[in-house]
């Protein structure tokens, strides 16, 4: 704690399931934990060998994500709140160390609608300006992949090939789908397929088509 560093138990924005993350009192920031395991994966550490091949990465991470979950929660009594009210959360306390990040206000402004009464600023969850911030969160995304080169069309269009359509070209739309499925990560799966229909992404496939030849024996199965 001497670094201004330390661990902390928050909400995954996704899951809603508990996950660490590493906040740093002194910025403030946070940052997101991600850990690479490998089997039989060892690691050289000064003169020593340190077996287990865990890795953990710390990178820093939007808070908006973590206090997106508490703004669509509270956004169920549809009404304007104190933003001390609205992250409040008994299982994860340190919660409240959000409150503590730069810029709050100018954060929220991407989500919320704010309404001021004497002085006091009150927050209410915007979807509709939430989906804005999250397209460009997409966009944001798209154009990381591309500026480092990396490959997205064959992982998604994986799911087009075994589901029987025809695979798609528009690389473009490959690259979007593939953001869109990175940001999904980070918030809710209703509020990712709401995404999902605002980017105008086709449509999953349901299932997975039987092959011809599993087809031809079930339907001899029924003549016999």
């Amino acid at each position: 704690m001497k670094s201004g560093l330390m661990f902390v138990k928050l909400v995954n924005p996704c899951s809603g399931e508990g996950a660490i993350y590493l906040f740093n009192v002194c910025l403030p920031q946070l940052f997101e934990i991600k850990v690479f395991k490998e089997k039989n994966h060892s690691w050289f550490i000064n003169e020593s060998v340190q077996s287990g091949g865990l890795l953990h990465f710390a990178t820093p991470m939007d808070p908006l994500f973590l206090l997106l979950h508490y703004l669509i929660k509270a956004d169920r009594e549809g009404k304007f709140q104190p933003l001390e009210q609205v992250v409040m959360d008994d299982m994860f306390p340190n919660c409240i160390l959000l409150l503590k990040l730069p810029e709050l206000e100018k954060l929220l402004r991407h989500v919320t609608e704010e309404k001021e009464i004497d002085k006091k600023k009150y927050y209410k969850y915007s979807k509709e300006k939430t989906l804005k911030w999250l397209e460009k969160k997409v966009n944001q995304t798209m154009a990381a992949l591309k500026t480092n080169n990396v490959n997205v069309g064959a992982r998604v269009r994986s799911t087009a090939f075994f589901s029987g359509d025809p695979v798609s070209s528009d690389k473009e739309e490959d690259y979007i789908c593939y953001a869109h499925g990175l940001i999904s990560d980070y918030i809710p799966k209703e509020l990712s397929d709401d995404l999902s229909k605002y980017l105008k992404l086709p449509e999953p496939p349901a299932s997975v088509p039987n092959p011809p030849s599993k087809v031809a024996a079930q339907r001899q199965k029924r003549d016999k």
